[in-house]
């Protein structure tokens, strides 16, 4: 009789002891997704901005056709991007196919930006100029928003892989999260050049 109780006990703390695992797996799995919205709605806001912005642009550059297009373009695959991504943030590919998207817009930007320096009464535009604050201002809320993310995801890999949850994570389905990190994560480890 004792060895059934003891049994039945022993039974109970490993079912509970895995109900756990599981609902911990959940819950951080629940939040980098949750971090990943943040995240949506940033980049959102920044697409929404660069229409306007090539707009004020091209009253001043009639001839940087190409530019713009490029930037439109670009955008329009950085939307595409965060649409898969934001259906599966737990994706491999799809946090890969909006960072490489992102890389090639702030590519396009990036361009768009050394042009408008080249018209001084574009850069003195008031309008141009808030809107060239707002998206710096946004760019910032990106990368806040990434920096939660990414510690959302590392919270919830470094869980998964820790004993004994990594004898459970792989059974019930639970795959590693992937860092979003677009093209300028290598520019920002590197330190800057002054030049005097």
């Amino acid at each position: 009789m004792t060895s059934l109780i003891v049994s039945i006990v022993i039974i109970l703390a490993i079912a509970v002891l895995i109900v756990s695992i599981y609902n911990k797996l959940v819950t951080l799995r629940n939040r980098f997704k949750n971090s990943f919205a943040q995240i949506e709605v940033q980049l959102k806001r920044r697409y929404d901005l660069i229409p306007n912005l090539v707009s004020t642009a091209k009253g001043y550059m009639e001839h940087e056709k190409e530019t713009f297009e490029r930037v439109i373009q670009a955008r329009n695959q950085a939307i595409s991007g965060l649409k898969a991504a934001s259906d599966a943030p737990d994706s491999d590919a799809a946090i890969s196919q909006l960072a490489q998207a992102e890389g090639m817009l702030q590519n396009a930007l990036g361009k768009l930006n050394v042009v408008v320096e080249a018209y001084p009464e574009l850069k003195a535009n008031e309008t141009m100029s808030q809107l060239q604050e707002e998206l710096t201002s946004t760019e910032n809320k990106v990368a806040f928003a990434r920096q939660a993310f990414n510690d959302a995801v590392t919270t919830y890999n470094t869980y998964k892989q820790t004993f004994p949850p990594v004898l459970f994570a792989n059974m019930f389905g639970f795959q590693d999260g992937k860092l979003l990190e677009f093209a300028d994560s290598e520019a920002i480890q590197e330190a800057p050049k002054v030049e005097f």
